[in-house]
């Protein structure tokens, strides 16, 4: 459950990238459209706006500006004002006459309340200034013009004089129409962005969930493979890169199920060969061990040079016949045969006895609370205690001290050994089926299958068992063990 959300999510958030990579785009490409296209109208829209209203402005200041006496009277300015902003609505003028002694004469038309104050001084000074006249520039005054903001309200000013003598005109357009077109425009280009942005994270979603289900389909199989459902495939359509993945999906999941085909059959063949060999070994031992059984009861009185002898034969045919019983316990736990036998056990009465049996009391300490009662396989926990406790007493010498205790409602039994501990790169194999390591057991005879049936009991019992180096020093084993195994039993 846990792996198949973590899944959702990445799948999630893959989608999540996809929509936010188209939004991006979109959003750039609106962004950009939208700003050249605002920039193009605007730059369209005013220069239209001001070559007209120059270009008229112009024509007045020939046709009546031009045609006013040498020196006019205000009275005359201000009507020549009036004609020239009434015959064309729009724009104010202002016409100035420069007296010979320095006063100057107004005439003022318009819509706008319109006086040289409002006409910048860089405008005043580019209109007033006289050019050369060159076979390049024919006349010595030009037409100027200027885009201006007072109290925030767009206007354009422009101006020109009257070439041979005659007043300087000015005129003043408010441009507020234009910028409520063009803010119209602006507000219209952005919700055209907003629209191709919800229009592209559609898309998105739509080229995501067509790109995703491959995936997650893609995804599940290899969730259920890894769960051990080796016939899952792909169905494969199309001749895309995803169509490429799952064929090449079946073709890794094919080869995965045949391997492991093949190496089932091989442990199955191998597992049926140890069985089948530790059955066929049983009559030949049986009749060695009634043999060797004679024979050490008649060593005392066999000849001195044959007793050793005699006495190696017995040896090794305990050990022969323990490694027996070793491999068919561990073949029971491989076919998955192996049951519990449950009972109430008195576990301090458990270990005593199994102390005891072995003739270890002398070299056990044992320190257990009295009136500890679990419930457990009586047989398989002597096993696991027997191995424990000899493994201590064989490789880390006595004295040997068995702690039993209860946290919560697991059964803690830990066995510490009085030797120089496990090195560290043993320690995790000490548990392996015939690991023996030769530097720390140099004298070792065992089979390296005890450790290993004493885990495999101790999981039957739906516990398990580690192991460490003491602080103090020696190897330290700790078993633990649900204190109630009735939910084990049923299932066991």
């Amino acid at each position: 459950m846990k792996r198949a959300v973590l899944a959702g999510r990445r799948w999630t958030s893959l989608r999540l990238r996809l929509i936010v990579v188209f939004g991006l785009v979109a959003l750039t490409a609106a962004v950009s459209a939208s700003g050249i296209a605002y920039w193009l109208n605007r730059e369209a829209v005013l220069s239209r706006t001001q070559d007209a209203a120059l270009g008229d402005f112009r024509q007045e200041m020939q046709n009546r500006a031009a045609a006013l006496p040498a020196d006019p009277t205000p009275e005359e300015l201000q009507r020549t004002a009036e004609l020239m902003a009434g015959s064309s609505p729009g724009y104010s003028v202002l016409l100035v006459e420069e007296k010979k002694d320095g006063r100057k004469v107004f005439g003022s038309a318009g819509p706008d309340s319109f006086r040289l104050s409002d006409v910048p001084k860089s405008l005043q000074d580019a209109v007033a200034e006289q050019q050369k006249v060159t076979a390049a520039n024919d006349a010595p005054f030009h037409m100027y013009w200027q885009r201006t903001k007072p109290n925030g309200n767009p206007y354009l000013v422009g101006g020109t004089r009257i070439v041979g003598g005659g007043p300087t005109g000015y005129m003043y357009k408010s441009l507020a129409t234009e910028r409520a077109d063009l803010n119209a425009l602006a507000w219209s280009l952005c919700i055209a962005t907003a629209l191709a942005l919800l229009g592209s994270a559609l898309l998105a979603q739509a080229a995501a969930t067509t790109v995703l289900k491959p995936v997650q389909r893609l995804g599940d199989a290899a969730r259920r493979l890894g769960e051990g459902e080796l016939d899952t495939r792909l169905d494969v359509s199309g001749n895309d890169e995803l169509a490429d993945l799952s064929h090449t999906f079946n073709l890794a999941a094919a080869a995965l199920e045949k391997k492991v085909a093949d190496m089932s059959a091989r442990e199955e063949s191998s597992r049926r060969f140890v069985a089948d060999m530790s059955h066929e070994l049983r009559t030949p031992l049986t009749a060695l061990t009634a043999v060797t059984e004679v024979l050490e009861e008649e060593i005392d009185g066999l000849d001195p040079m044959i007793a050793p002898a005699v006495e190696l034969v017995v040896s090794e045919t305990r050990r022969l016949n323990n490694l027996v019983e070793n491999l068919m316990e561990v073949t029971r736990f491989d076919a998955g045969t192996a049951r519990l036998v449950l009972d109430d056990v008195d576990v301090a009465d458990q270990v005593t006895a199994c102390i005891d049996a072995r003739a270890w009391l002398d070299a056990v300490e044992l320190d257990a609370e009295r009136g500890i009662v679990a419930r457990l396989d009586p047989r398989r926990l002597d096993v696991i205690l027997a191995n424990l406790i000899g493994n201590a007493l064989k490789h880390g010498g006595s004295p040997v001290r068995v702690s039993v205790r209860t946290e919560e409602s697991t059964l803690v039994i830990a066995v510490k050994d009085n030797g120089p501990g496990i090195p560290e790169d043993v320690l995790p194999h000490v548990f392996d089926r015939f690991y023996k390591a030769s530097a720390s057991r140099p004298k070792s005879d065992g089979s390296g299958l005890g450790l290993s049936i004493a885990m495999e009991n101790a999981h039957i019992h739906g516990g398990d068992i580690t192991a460490e180096n003491s602080p103090e020093g020696g190897a330290l084993f700790t078993l633990r063990l649900p204190a109630d195994l009735t939910a084990a039993e049923a299932g066991a």
